[in-house]
């Protein structure tokens, strides 16, 4: 199939991408959807989106060597009921428009790749749109184990670092480490209280530096590290990325 990419910049959507690849489907594009930068970052509470690392999405999509299609996040999370149906005004018809914008400008994608592994949420959501479209939703990391997973994108030479952390045992000297030096936390902490390892629970975001599917790498320069909660359990870090650069692959 001829897909177009949905990603955020983390971990699930490129290796989504990757089995996509690994499946023998064709990337064409990817999308992005951006907030609108408020207090000099990227921050923003979706029920759909990750909004931290937006800021290298088009980078990413020159990694990939493909074509990217931004949009803004304009709507809110209206209809919160698990199913969902056309709402107006909803966070969820941004990405009908980011879509169908993909869709008329590379009439031949016939698909949509996206990273959900959990949630039913985003994922009927995804469906919904595709089904409008007349397209097909690839998720094949849906109900995935976890710890599997992990070890799996890991193993698969997935360079994706934290840069968000939120619950219990993760606090900011976890910021910017990479899932292979964060791996043994997070298995414990899976152990101790029952974290979703792969952050499906909100625990942690990511963003992709490196993968095998990258024409070339992202080199971080410069970042600020932002608390937007000093909740005394699970303290709240993000990072922002103020500079950053690409190098060739050896």
């Amino acid at each position: 199939m001829k897909v177009f990419g949905l990603i955020s910049g983390g971990k699930d959507s490129i290796y989504n991408i990757i089995q996509c690849i690994n499946h023998g489907h064709q990337l064409i594009a990817v999308g992005h959807l951006s907030p609108e930068k408020t207090n000099g970052d990227y921050e923003l509470d979706s029920y759909m989106y990750q909004s931290v690392g937006s800021e290298i999405c088009s980078s990413i999509a020159e990694c990939l060597d493909v074509p990217y299609i931004e949009k803004k996040i304009k709507g809110k999370p209206i209809n919160k009921d698990l199913s969902y149906k056309e709402t107006s005004n909803d966070e969820v018809e941004d990405l009908f428009l980011l879509i169908k914008e993909a869709k008329e400008k590379y009439p031949e994608i016939n698909a949509v790749s996206s990273g959900a592994i959990l949630s039913k949420y985003q994922k009927n959501r995804v469906e919904n749109i595709c089904d409008r479209l007349k397209l097909e939703s690839l998720a094949y990391l849906w109900e995935k184990d976890q710890p599997t997973l992990l070890n799996e994108m890991i193993e698969n030479g997935m360079n994706s670092i934290l840069i968000k952390v939120c619950v219990i045992g993760l606090d900011k000297i976890d910021l910017m480490k990479s899932l292979k030096e964060m791996k043994n936390k997070l298995m414990k902490l899976k152990d101790e209280y029952g974290i979703n390892v792969c952050g499906e629970g909100g625990e942690y975001e990511t963003i992709t530096l490196d993968c095998p599917i990258y024409k070339k790498k992202i080199v971080i320069d410069e970042y600020d590290i932002i608390c937007h909660s000093k909740d005394i359990y699970s303290p709240v870090y993000y990072s922002v990325i103020k500079k950053w650069h690409l190098e060739n692959k050896n």
